[in-house]
Formats: structure tokens, sequence, C-alpha cells
């Protein structure tokens, strides 16, 4: 009964953490930036400020779909930061370009979560059902649900090492939006307020992914029971 509490406090969180974001961002993304600079200015003026000429920024599709993607260095903005001018969107569109001065500058955390993508994504293929299996015959093949703890153990460092990543990117965004004057006395909190939000959410989903491995570890041990 006691992990179930723990369960449900944990997507209470997580759709607390996520309902705060998005508030957070209607309201900052009526707060408009110094120069009518849009998103896709400001990635685009963050990268070659810092010497950075080979990374593309591009539109993507959908709400709060922003990423950097390494392999083809490119900067994702989603519609409403692309197009945007609001102390929102430069937040994430600064943030995004932190990643990519990670990967610009070899950051160690970005490489080690580099690293650990393959890993990752063969451990979410097929984890749930090694995990199911393991749990039914926890008593007969004990060593079915060990690999499925392994597996999960993958995802849970995944998270992890991905809070430093997320939290560096924006520290950078943060920073620069300040010394390059994007961002103003007035509406500079509001930009370090929206980062720190979304930082909340990557903090949540780490210590989420640490309580259930820890319960697939629980299940393992008391097979002995």
């Amino acid at each position: 009964m006691e992990i179930w509490i723990i369960f449900g406090v944990f997507a209470l969180l997580s759709y607390l953490v996520q309902a705060n974001l998005k508030s957070k961002f209607e309201r900052y993304s009526r707060i408009p930036v110094a120069g009518g600079m849009t998103g896709r200015d400001v990635a685009i003026k963050m990268l070659h400020d810092n010497g950075i000429y080979d990374v593309k920024v591009t539109s993507t599709s959908g709400s709060l779909t922003d990423h950097y993607n390494p392999a083809n260095k490119t900067v994702n903005l989603s519609e409403d930061v692309y197009d945007t001018c609001s102390v929102a969107a430069a937040a994430v569109a600064a943030h995004e370009c932190g990643h990519a001065l990670q990967h610009a500058f070899a950051y160690g955390p970005l490489k080690m979560r580099s690293s650990l993508v393959p890993v990752v994504s063969f451990a979410s293929s097929w984890m749930q059902w090694v995990l199911l299996i393991g749990i039914l015959t926890v008593n007969t093949f004990p060593e079915v649900l060990l690999f499925g703890i392994i597996l999960f153990a993958t995802t849970t460092l995944f998270s992890f090492v991905t809070l430093p990543v997320e939290i560096d990117a924006s520290r950078r965004a943060v920073k620069w939006l300040q010394s390059a004057g994007i961002t103003t006395y007035e509406n500079h909190p509001a930009a370090v307020s929206a980062l720190r939000s979304a930082a909340y959410t990557y903090v949540v989903a780490a210590l989420g992914s640490l309580a259930t491995l820890v319960y697939y570890v629980m299940i393992y041990l008391g097979r002995r029971d």
C-alpha cells in the first residue's frame, strides 16, 4: 500500500509541476522582449555570439516540443517559440542553444548522456515486458526480474545525468540573456522563473524513476521472504 501512496504523490507532483510550467509559459508569453526579437532571432544571436555558425535553427510542430538535436546540429523550436517575441520564447530558445553550446564545447555530462542514448533506447523498448514477466515469475526465475531491474536502472541513471545537463543549459541561457541585453531588469526574473519551473519537471521525473526502481528492487529482495 505504501508504494502506491508514493506513486500517487509523484504523479500529483508531476501534474502540479507541469501545470505550473504551462501557466508560467502562457503568462510570460505576453511579456515582450526589447527589439522585437522572436525565439528564432534570439537563438541565432546566441549561437553567433558564442562563435557557433554550423547549427541550424528550425521550427517544429507542437507546444513545448523544443529540443536540440546533436545528431544533425539543429535547434528545434516549437511554433509558439519560433515566431514569438516574448520573455518565455527567448528563455526557451536560449536554453536550447545552451545545449548547442554544451555540444560545441564538449560538456562532460552531455557527452555521458549522449553515450547512454542507445542503451536507454534498448532498455525502454523491453523493460516493461521483462519486468512484468519477472514479477510473475519472481519465485521461480528471479533472474528475469533482476535483468528488468538492470534495464530500468539505466533509464533512472539517464534521468539523473539529464539533471546537470538541463540545469547547466539554463544557467548558460540566463547568463547570456542578461549580458546580451535581451532581457532587462524588469523582465529578467520572469525568464529565470520560467527556466527554473522547467528544471523542476526533470527533478520530479528523476525522483519518480528512482522511487520506482526501489520498488522493483524491494520485490526482488522480498522473494526470499
